[in-house]
Parts: structure tokens; C-alpha cells; sequence
């Protein structure tokens, strides 16, 4: 069973509004709905990737306040199925966001780096784990562009340079999160399109071309959408009902 957006409803903070779409909504039998399914295709792909399963299956233990695992290590997962590629071939880093604003300082990011290397010590994979709100106190030093402080760790991947690839899960008692504030069309298709969230013209050259050189089939556009895609937010995937009525998390 699973929590999903209703496309018409955005709330006044900008996020969408989850409602129930599937198990006991949508057509009352379980069947995934129309924004459900592909947020469905989706997390199976991601999830694809021993590395992803594995940092969400650490997160709640972690204990760390709005965190997610983003970006890159699920969209390229993604497009490494589609390519026939191994699942975690090409892929980099594994990007983690949290939100702490009870201390900004790097000597405290620095600390919760080091838990999370840690805990995923074995897993032979780079994370970079940065607190969304201390993003503004070192961005323009290091990226020339202007960074307005945020409100929570959606809010960081809203901003993610290239439209398509601002996607986040998140690990909860009751399944997974999915948050995309593009939808899923564009990630799935490779197709890249500038974030008008975050414009920056010279940066997302360099991250388009980047992601063109590894992933030759993308597709990469210079103008913005003429309109926005619907925000995708959906709750408890991976959430299973037994016939007992009693509910059991499973990520698959």
C-alpha cells in the first residue's frame, strides 16, 4: 500500500499534498493508480542497486533528522538498466541529505559523515552527506552562484541543477518516500532540461555535458519547460498488508 500525490492539490508551501491513491484508495483493490505506477517502476529500479537498498536499510538506525538518499545513485541506477549496464556502474558518490539547523558548523557534518561511513563501511561505496541547512553558508564560495537558505531537505533537491534528476527516498518505520519535484517522465526518458528552480546556464552545461559523456543516449535541451510537470510525492512504498490485516514493512 502506498500514499500518493494528487496532481491538482499543491499546497501553499509548495509541496505537494499526499493522499491515498492505492491499497485503500484508487480502485480499492491494491492496483497501482495513474502517479502511483511509475513511482513504483521507479523505486524497483532504484532499489536495483545493492548500494541504494542497503544505505535505506541503514538510514532509520542512523537516526539522522529529514534525511535522504538523492540524486544521482537512483537516477543513474535507473539509467543504467535501461542502457543494460550493471546497476551501479558509473555511479560516483551516493549523495545523503539530512537537516540540522541546530548547528551549521562543518566540524558537526563532518561528525555525521563519519557515522554513516561507518555504518556502510562495507558497502565499498563514496557517500557525500551533507546538511541541507548549512548549504547557504558555503555554496556561493565554492559555485560562484547565490544560495538562499532552505527550509528542509526537499528543498535542496528542488534545486538540483538539471530538471529530471531531482529525486530523493527517504527510509521510514512505514516504508519508503519518494519525492520528485518534476515528476518521473523526463528521468526516465533522458531527457534534461534546466532546472528553473535553480537557473545557472554556465553549471548546468557542465552537468549536462558531463552525464552526455557517460550516458551518450540522453537527450539534452537548453530552455526550461514552458510548463511544469506535476510534483510526485508518495508514501509507504514498500509497505505490505498480509491477509491478517496486520502490516509488515518489506522493501522489495
Amino acid at each position: 500500500m502506498s500514499e500518493s500525490t494528487s496532481p491538482s492539490e499543491t499546497p501553499a508551501s509548495g509541496y505537494p499534498k499526499a493522499v491515498a491513491l492505492a491499497g485503500d484508495g484508487a480502485d480499492g483493490f491494491g492496483r497501482p493508480g495513474a502517479v502511483e505506477a511509475p513511482a513504483l517502476l521507479f523505486v524497483d529500479q532504484a532499489l536495483a542497486n545493492p548500494a541504494n537498498r542497503a544505505i535505506l536499510e541503514r538510514l532509520l538506525a542512523l537516526g539522522l533528522p529529514d534525511a535522504w538518499l538523492v540524486a544521482g545513485c537512483l537516477f543513474q541506477t535507473v539509467w543504467n538498466l535501461r542502457t543494460g549496464r550493471p546497476a551501479m556502474d558509473g555511479i560516483r558518490d551516493y549523495d545523503l541529505f539530512y537537516f540540522d539547523a541546530s548547528d551549521l558548523s562543518a566540524e558537526a557534518e563532518d561528525a555525521v559523515a563519519r557515522r554513516v561511513d561507518a555504518k556502510c563501511a562495507d558497502l565499498g561505496v563514496t557517500l557525500e552527506v551533507k546538511n541541507q541547512a548549512r548549504v547557504h553558508t558555503w555554496y556561493e564560495a565554492h559555485f560562484g552562484a547565490p544560495y538562499s537558505p532552505l527550509q528542509n531537505s526537499m528543498g535542496g533537491i528542488d534545486r538540483f541543477l538539471v530538471e529530471g534528476t531531482c529525486v530523493g527516498l527517504q527510509a521510514r518505520a512505514d516504508g519508503l518516500t519518494l519525492y520528485a519535484p518534476d515528476g518521473l517522465a523526463g528521468l526516465m526518458g533522458g531527457v534534461l532540461r534546466p532546472n528553473r528552480r535553480s537557473p545557472d546556464p554556465r553549471l548546468y552545461a557542465a552537468k549536462a555535458a558531463d552525464y552526455r559523456r557517460r550516458w551518450p543516449w540522453l537527450t539534452v535541451l537548453d530552455t526550461e519547460s514552458q510548463a511544469p510537470a506535476h510534483p510526485l510525492l508518495v508514501h509507504r512504498i514498500g509497505l505490505q498488508r498480509p491477509l491478517d490485516g496486520r502490516e509488515q514493512l518489506s522493501i522489495r
